[in-house]
Order: structure tokens, then C-alpha cells, then sequence
């Protein structure tokens, strides 16, 4: 599958916001966001006026790095937000924050949603006590998730704890640390996404 193997770092900038893709650099004088906050390229401090459209664009391709989607899985997403009753924005945000990878992500197994994708590829998690290494699996209230017995002593386990701290657990999610378990008490909604996130402007992008 593709996948961008660029500086993360330079998609922070562009999109003129942190992502908090390389875990525990984000939260340091490190990040190269805090330093040159504007975007990269030569051009990057002088872009003038941008067009409703390029808004738009702009938007979407921000939300599909914060999730680390591509193109494709992005739009069949979307689709399915559609498909279902209320509004299509929220829905979206709430099939995105309850995709394996970004849960494991918000339960704090992870650092960033790239190393939860690889995590759940490798099979170190179970839902409801079974082996589930899909990413994009969209998890249901009350549903469990948990490491494999073999992964809960491993030491990369408390760093990333430790940096979960520091962004803090959603409301719509339990932990059990000992355990290593999480719980999916409710669906997340609109609400729970604290992200500048608008979007409405993804909506009025695709009902082109």
C-alpha cells in the first residue's frame, strides 16, 4: 500500500497546524512547527489569496493526514457518512475517530496514528477478545479493546502512556492501565473532536 515517507514534519507546517505525528517530538522545542510555522517551500512565507475551492482542498487533505488516509479510503469514508441519518460531517469525524488505529492512538498504546497502524497490522491488539489487524475496523459502543497477552509487558507501552498524559483521554473512551484495556463507552460525537476541524467545507467540497 502507499504511504508518504516524506519529513512529517513539513505536512504540520503546510497545513498550518500540528498533526502530532512524531509522538514525544511534538511536545518539544524540537518541533519544527513551533519554529518556522508557516509553509515549506521557497514560496512558503509569501502565498497570497486563496480560492473557495483551494479552502476546500485544503481542509480535506488536512483531516485525511491528521488520520493518515489515503485518497480512496478517505472518499469511501465519506460515503458512508453519507449513507447513514444525521449530518454527514459529524458522521464522518465519528467513523474517523472510531477506526482501530486512531482508537488505539486515543487509548495511548501509540504515540502517533502511524505506529497504532502498525501495531494493529501486527496483530497486538484484540476486540472483544479476538485478534483484529485491520486499521480502519470501525469499533462500536462497548466494544473492548486490549493487547495481546505477549505485547502488555512491553516497555514501549509506558513511554507512550506517559505521552497519552499529556493530550489527555476522551470522554468517550476508558482505560484500565493495569490492564491494558480500553473500553468504547459511547460513540464519539462532533463535540469530543477538539481539532480545527471544519468539516463543512469537506462537505461542500464533495457535493460538487
Amino acid at each position: 500500500m502507499a504511504r508518504y515517507i516524506g519529513a512529517m514534519c513539513k505536512r504540520c507546517r503546510r497545513e498550518g497546524m500540528k498533526l502530532f505525528l512524531k509522538s514525544e517530538r511534538c511536545y518539544t522545542d524540537k518541533c519544527s512547527f513551533e519554529r518556522r510555522n508557516y509553509p515549506p517551500g521557497q514560496h512558503g512565507q509569501g502565498r497570497g489569496k486563496t480560492s473557495e475551492y483551494a479552502l476546500q482542498l485544503r481542509e480535506k487533505q488536512k483531516v485525511k493526514r491528521v488520520y493518515g488516509l489515503l485518497e480512496g479510503q478517505f472518499k469511501r469514508t465519506f460515503k458512508n457518512a453519507e449513507k447513514k441519518k444525521g449530518v454527514t460531517g459529524g458522521n464522518l469525524i465519528s467513523l474517523l475517530e472510531r477506526r482501530l488505529d486512531n482508537t488505539v492512538f486515543r487509548l495511548g498504546f501509540a504515540g502517533n496514528r502511524g505506529e497504532a497502524r502498525i501495531m494493529v497490522t501486527h496483530g497486538w491488539f484484540r476486540v472483544n477478545g479476538r485478534k483484529v489487524n485491520i486499521p480502519s475496523y470501525v469499533l462500536r459502543a462497548d466494544d473492548v479493546v486490549e493487547l495481546s497477552d505477549k505485547k502488555k509487558n512491553n516497555p514501549k507501552m509506558e513511554v507512550n502512556l506517559k505521552t497519552m498524559e499529556r493530550r489527555g483521554l476522551p470522554e468517550w473512551l476508558s482505560l484500565d492501565k493495569d490492564l491494558k484495556k480500553g473500553l468504547l463507552l459511547r460513540l464519539p460525537t462532533r463535540d469530543d473532536v477538539t481539532l480545527p476541524i471544519n468539516e463543512l467545507l469537506i462537505v461542500e467540497l464533495y457535493s460538487k
